[in-house]
Protein backbone atom coordinates (compact mmCIF):
# COMPACT_ATOMS: atom_id res chain seq x y z
CA UNK A 1 0.00 0.00 0.00
CA UNK A 2 1.16 3.54 -0.77
CA UNK A 3 1.33 5.90 2.20
CA UNK A 4 -0.76 8.87 1.06
CA UNK A 5 -2.72 11.92 2.17
CA UNK A 6 -5.53 13.49 0.14
CA UNK A 7 -4.26 16.73 -1.44
CA UNK A 8 -6.73 18.44 -3.75
CA UNK A 9 -9.50 18.18 -6.32
CA UNK A 10 -9.04 19.98 -9.64
CA UNK A 11 -11.70 21.78 -11.68
CA UNK A 12 -10.91 23.15 -15.13
CA UNK A 13 -12.89 26.35 -15.60
CA UNK A 14 -13.97 28.60 -18.45
CA UNK A 15 -13.44 31.57 -16.12
CA UNK A 16 -11.29 30.58 -13.15
CA UNK A 17 -11.68 33.91 -11.32
CA UNK A 18 -15.47 33.83 -11.44
CA UNK A 19 -15.67 30.18 -10.41
CA UNK A 20 -13.19 30.68 -7.55
CA UNK A 21 -15.22 33.68 -6.33
CA UNK A 22 -18.39 31.51 -6.37
CA UNK A 23 -16.79 28.87 -4.12
CA UNK A 24 -15.46 31.55 -1.78
CA UNK A 25 -18.83 33.35 -1.50
CA UNK A 26 -21.11 30.32 -1.31
CA UNK A 27 -19.08 27.76 0.65
CA UNK A 28 -16.52 29.89 2.48
CA UNK A 29 -13.52 28.39 0.69
CA UNK A 30 -10.36 30.34 1.52
CA UNK A 31 -7.74 31.49 -0.98
CA UNK A 32 -4.35 29.79 -0.61
CA UNK A 33 -1.82 32.15 -2.21
CA UNK A 34 -0.12 32.51 -4.56
CA UNK A 35 -2.12 32.71 -7.76
CA UNK A 36 -0.67 30.11 -10.12
CA UNK A 37 0.60 30.85 -13.66
CA UNK A 38 2.24 27.92 -15.43
CA UNK A 39 3.42 27.34 -18.98
CA UNK A 40 6.25 25.67 -20.81
CA UNK A 41 7.83 22.39 -21.69
CA UNK A 42 7.55 20.80 -18.24
CA UNK A 43 3.85 21.63 -17.94
CA UNK A 44 3.21 20.23 -21.42
CA UNK A 45 5.22 17.10 -20.63
CA UNK A 46 3.44 16.55 -17.31
CA UNK A 47 -0.09 17.18 -18.59
CA UNK A 48 0.28 15.70 -22.05
CA UNK A 49 -1.21 18.95 -23.44
CA UNK A 50 0.90 20.49 -26.22
CA UNK A 51 1.85 24.12 -25.54
CA UNK A 52 0.05 24.00 -22.18
CA UNK A 53 -0.49 27.23 -20.31
CA UNK A 54 -2.82 27.73 -17.34
CA UNK A 55 -3.74 30.12 -14.55
CA UNK A 56 -5.67 29.65 -11.37
CA UNK A 57 -5.73 29.23 -7.62
CA UNK A 58 -6.08 26.79 -4.78
CA UNK A 59 -8.93 27.26 -2.31
CA UNK A 60 -8.89 25.66 1.12
CA UNK A 61 -12.04 23.61 1.49
CA UNK A 62 -14.26 24.27 4.52
CA UNK A 63 -13.58 21.99 7.45
CA UNK A 64 -10.01 21.24 6.38
CA UNK A 65 -6.76 22.19 8.04
CA UNK A 66 -4.21 24.79 6.99
CA UNK A 67 -2.55 22.02 4.96
CA UNK A 68 -5.67 21.22 2.94
CA UNK A 69 -7.27 19.62 1.22
CA UNK A 70 -7.86 22.23 -1.44
CA UNK A 71 -9.99 22.84 -4.48
CA UNK A 72 -7.68 23.69 -7.38
CA UNK A 73 -9.37 25.81 -10.06
CA UNK A 74 -7.40 26.26 -13.27
CA UNK A 75 -8.14 27.70 -16.67
CA UNK A 76 -6.10 26.58 -19.67
CA UNK A 77 -5.36 29.05 -22.48
CA UNK A 78 -6.48 26.35 -24.92
CA UNK A 79 -9.44 24.41 -23.62
CA UNK A 80 -11.67 21.66 -24.92
CA UNK A 81 -15.43 21.67 -24.57
CA UNK A 82 -16.97 18.88 -22.53
CA UNK A 83 -20.47 17.44 -22.58
CA UNK A 84 -22.70 18.55 -19.70
CA UNK A 85 -22.05 16.70 -16.42
CA UNK A 86 -24.61 14.08 -15.49
CA UNK A 87 -24.83 12.12 -12.26
CA UNK A 88 -24.41 8.66 -13.80
CA UNK A 89 -21.39 9.26 -16.08
CA UNK A 90 -18.30 7.19 -15.24
CA UNK A 91 -15.40 9.02 -13.70
CA UNK A 92 -15.54 12.15 -11.58
CA UNK A 93 -19.14 12.69 -10.45
CA UNK A 94 -19.51 15.52 -7.99
CA UNK A 95 -18.14 17.48 -5.04
CA UNK A 96 -20.10 17.09 -1.81
CA UNK A 97 -20.53 19.76 0.84
CA UNK A 98 -22.03 19.04 4.26
CA UNK A 99 -24.39 21.90 5.14
CA UNK A 100 -26.76 22.65 8.01
CA UNK A 101 -29.80 23.35 5.80
CA UNK A 102 -29.99 21.74 2.36
CA UNK A 103 -32.92 23.86 1.15
CA UNK A 104 -31.21 27.11 2.16
CA UNK A 105 -27.88 26.04 0.63
CA UNK A 106 -29.67 25.03 -2.59
CA UNK A 107 -31.37 28.43 -2.75
CA UNK A 108 -28.02 30.18 -2.29
CA UNK A 109 -26.34 28.14 -5.05
CA UNK A 110 -29.23 28.89 -7.42
CA UNK A 111 -29.17 32.61 -6.55
CA UNK A 112 -25.41 32.67 -7.26
CA UNK A 113 -25.82 31.33 -10.80
CA UNK A 114 -26.03 27.59 -10.18
CA UNK A 115 -28.67 25.25 -11.55
CA UNK A 116 -30.87 22.55 -10.09
CA UNK A 117 -30.16 18.94 -11.04
CA UNK A 118 -32.56 17.07 -8.79
CA UNK A 119 -34.98 17.59 -5.94
CA UNK A 120 -34.24 17.75 -2.23
CA UNK A 121 -34.84 14.28 -0.79
CA UNK A 122 -34.32 12.49 2.52
CA UNK A 123 -33.10 8.90 2.53
CA UNK A 124 -32.78 6.42 5.37
CA UNK A 125 -29.45 4.61 5.30
CA UNK A 126 -28.97 0.92 6.07
CA UNK A 127 -27.78 1.86 9.57
CA UNK A 128 -30.94 3.89 10.29
CA UNK A 129 -29.52 7.40 9.89
CA UNK A 130 -31.22 9.98 7.70
CA UNK A 131 -29.53 12.14 5.09
CA UNK A 132 -31.21 15.04 3.34
CA UNK A 133 -29.48 15.89 0.08
CA UNK A 134 -29.75 17.28 -3.42
CA UNK A 135 -27.62 17.73 -6.52
CA UNK A 136 -27.08 21.19 -8.02
CA UNK A 137 -24.61 22.60 -10.55
CA UNK A 138 -22.10 25.39 -9.97
CA UNK A 139 -22.16 28.27 -12.50
CA UNK A 140 -19.95 26.26 -14.90
CA UNK A 141 -22.05 23.09 -14.75
CA UNK A 142 -20.06 20.97 -12.27
CA UNK A 143 -22.32 18.85 -10.09
CA UNK A 144 -22.34 19.53 -6.34
CA UNK A 145 -24.05 17.47 -3.65
CA UNK A 146 -25.45 19.39 -0.70
CA UNK A 147 -26.07 17.08 2.26
CA UNK A 148 -27.18 17.21 5.89
CA UNK A 149 -27.05 14.13 8.10
CA UNK A 150 -29.44 13.57 11.01
CA UNK A 151 -27.88 13.92 14.43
Amino acid sequence: MIEARFGHVNLIARDWQSLAAFYQRVFGCMLVPPERHYRGRDLSAGTGVPNAALRGVHLRLPGGSADGPTLEIYQYEQELDAPPSVANRRGFGHLAFAVDDVEAARSTVLAEGGQAVGEVVTLTTSDGRHVTWTYVRDPEGNILELQAWSK
